[in-house]
């Protein structure tokens, strides 16, 4: 079976889209990190209608019953663990791997661009690729799907800088593994990134 995992934070005001606060503010920041992460979850939902996927939340900052509460308690919630982004990545696709999940993708709730659609051809190309990413404007990538576990993707990668999506694709190089793209999209993560919001999320601006 088909599974897909989003990654993402509790948006606690101050504790999340800190880059973004001196544009919005720290309720604001929150604010648009909660909206985004809605907008995700939406989308997987359409995705689910399209092709009989299983979902998961990987968490942080918070409780699950705070989760839950946001959220809603029909969705799968599980910790992240780990301590960088790339060991936590790590262990949430090892932890699906071990639970005979036939291919993953694993999606942030940075890119309200991204669409059931696009979500779709990634769990179709990892019918012939071990690696699909979608690369981001800034550098890095806001989704990465596997057809197998592949630890080392998740090492020696410059976290949170506009190297990750190169150096990926370097390390898949040099393991000899090919690897599939999807359309370049936009990682809101900066106050550069507002401009290229779409209604209506950028109604909180």
């Amino acid at each position: 079976m088909e599974h897909l995992i989003v990654f993402t934070r509790y948006p606690e005001p101050g504790q999340t889209k800190t880059r973004l606060i001196p544009a919005l503010g720290i309720e604001g920041a929150a604010k648009l990190h909660r909206q985004m992460t809605e907008k995700a979850i939406a989308t997987v939902d359409k995705l689910q209608e399209l092709r009989p996927i299983s979902t998961e939340i990987k968490f942080t900052g918070t409780t699950l019953s705070q989760m839950q509460d946001w959220l809603g308690s029909d969705l799968c919630y599980n910790p992240q663990v780990g301590g960088n982004l790339g060991e936590r990545m790590s262990e949430a696709f090892q932890s699906a791997f071990n639970r005979k999940y036939r291919s993953v993708v694993m999606i942030g709730s940075d890119c309200p661009a991204i669409t059931s659609h696009i979500l779709s051809q990634a769990f179709q190309l990892l019918q012939q690729f071990d690696i699909v990413l979608g690369p981001a404007t800034d550098g890095g990538y806001y989704l990465i799907g596997l057809s197998r576990f592949i630890p080392e993707i998740f090492e020696g990668v410059n976290w949170g800088t506009e190297l990750v999506w190169k150096q990926t694709i370097s390390i898949c190089h040099h393991l000899n593994i090919a690897v599939a793209n999807l359309t370049i999209l936009t990682d809101i993560d900066r106050p550069e990134d507002l401009e290229k919001l779409t209604d209506p999320i950028s109604e909180i601006i």
